[in-house]
């Protein structure tokens, strides 16, 4: 086998394999041979199909799969001969193809970039430190009830939290629009979920009252022939209902799983769900800054061809969380930056893996094993699933080496303990997130 190799950029590379006939021939032989002995051919018995008509019959098919064979396995061969990592799989543009004539053909490809990593010995990482006091699990179920709160009717002007129920009606220019009326139609003053200070309109209204209310919508709204228009609506109060919220008692505590109705219990079940919450939050705010400080230290050469795989994965990662499977009108413009970010942050993270020998630990697999089973009704069974799938461990591998690199820099950096309440570190992940 020889092989030729040239760069057409830093990171492209034209590879031209030439194999002589001896690698292709002698299997087509044996392949054709092998056939002779149970094809079945008109005019012949079963066994007795002279080779020259097998070779006539089935000759091309046969030398066009030993020779596909071949170049993949010369394709590994010749990488490995000449170091190299290929970023992707190649472009193969074959050359000479034939019986007694061997086998040329070029590979264009990408490699994966080379280059130093960058210290991280002064890396600055801010880590929060906070508990789960009392008065937290008080707002919590402060929280509870509001979510589990009932309306009671009132006959007074309405207020910030109270529900109005309304007929509505708007106008654009004096012409109706889709989703412009309703009918019975519940607004909680001061929630939030209609459109600009449409709620604060209602504040001061009584049941059987008529009101103007007036809305701008914003430019940027998701319907273009809406964005920045003004709507004129004819309100008409039907009732207004003030939150009722369900006293912290033992049918209160029984609702949410605790058996014997305790409310200390409740308490106790609380705050270990937030205290499970407060430690993934700040692990998780610990692993950004950790990302972030890897792609702000390392210069990385990005392969175009892992860019574009990217870029493809997340369109239709997205096409299928809305439910579409047509996403050839989406433009990659709309997925480079982030295509590009998760492509230079897994070279930079395979780098240390690769540099500094990481393999996946063993507990930490096992941990995380149990961790993905938890929530099924067996969870032995689909760790087991997991374990005979080699696809699935392998995902559940690179999850386990991508904690590693972060407890790999954080063993290095610079950790700088940051008192918070524990409403601070959710809420602030919350809205990072």
């Amino acid at each position: 086998m020889q092989v030729s190799l040239e760069s057409t950029s830093n990171l492209g590379r034209k590879m031209t394999v030439e194999l002589p006939p001896e690698r292709i021939d002698p299997e087509v032989e044996k392949r054709l041979k092998s056939m002779s002995r149970n094809v079945k051919v008109a005019g012949f018995r079963p066994g007795k199909v002279p080779l020259r008509i097998v070779k006539q019959r089935f000759g091309e098919k046969v030398l066009q799969e030993v020779t596909n064979e071949v170049l993949r396995a010369s394709f590994q061969e010749a990488i490995a001969q000449q170091a190299l990592r290929p970023a992707g799989g190649p472009h193969i543009e074959p050359g000479g193809l034939g019986e007694g004539r061997g086998l040329r053909y070029t590979a264009t490809f990408e490699v994966y970039p080379e280059f130093e990593l960058a210290s991280v010995e002064d890396l600055e990482i801010k880590r929060p430190v906070a508990e789960v006091t009392e008065a937290d699990v008080d707002d919590m179920l402060q929280t509870l009830r509001k979510q589990r709160k009932t309306w009671e009717a009132v006959d007074r002007p309405a207020q910030e939290g109270d529900q109005v129920t309304v007929h509505f009606k708007g106008l654009i220019d004096g012409q109706p629009f889709e989703g412009g009326e309703g009918e019975d139609f519940p607004i909680e003053i001061g929630s939030g979920r209609m459109l600009g200070n449409f709620e604060d309109q209602l504040v001061g209204v009584e049941p059987g009252d008529d009101r103007k209310v007036q809305v701008t919508f914003p430019s940027d709204y998701s319907k273009a022939e809406l964005a920045g228009k003004t709507a004129d609506f004819d309100v008409q109060v039907k009732n207004i209902a003030q939150p009722k919220l369900p006293e912290v008692d033992d049918e209160f505590a029984k609702s949410f799983g605790v058996p014997d109705g305790d409310v200390d219990s409740l308490r106790k079940v609380l705050k270990t769900g937030m205290t499970r919450e407060l430690d993934q939050k700040i692990s998780t705010r610990v692993k950004a800054q950790v990302m972030d400080g890897l792609l702000q230290r390392n210069n990385v050469q990005l392969p175009e061809t892992m860019v574009q795989q990217e870029i493809a994965r997340l369109r239709s990662q997205a096409m299928e969380n809305f439910g579409q499977s047509d996403n050839s009108q989406v433009p990659d413009d709309l997925f480079v930056e982030e295509a590009r970010r998760r492509v230079k942050l897994g070279l930079i993270m395979g780098e240390i893996v690769r540099k500094h020998e990481l393999k996946p630990d063993g507990e930490r697999m096992q941990k995380a094993l149990q961790t993905l089973a938890s929530g099924y009704e067996d969870p032995q069974q689909m760790i087991d699933h997991y374990r005979h799938n080699r696809s699935a461990m392998a995902n559940v591998e690179a999850m386990v080496l991508e904690d590693q690199v972060v407890q790999w820099v954080l063993a290095r950096a610079k950790m700088i303990d940051e008192a918070m309440s524990f409403g601070s570190v959710v809420n602030s992940a919350s809205s990072e997130n």
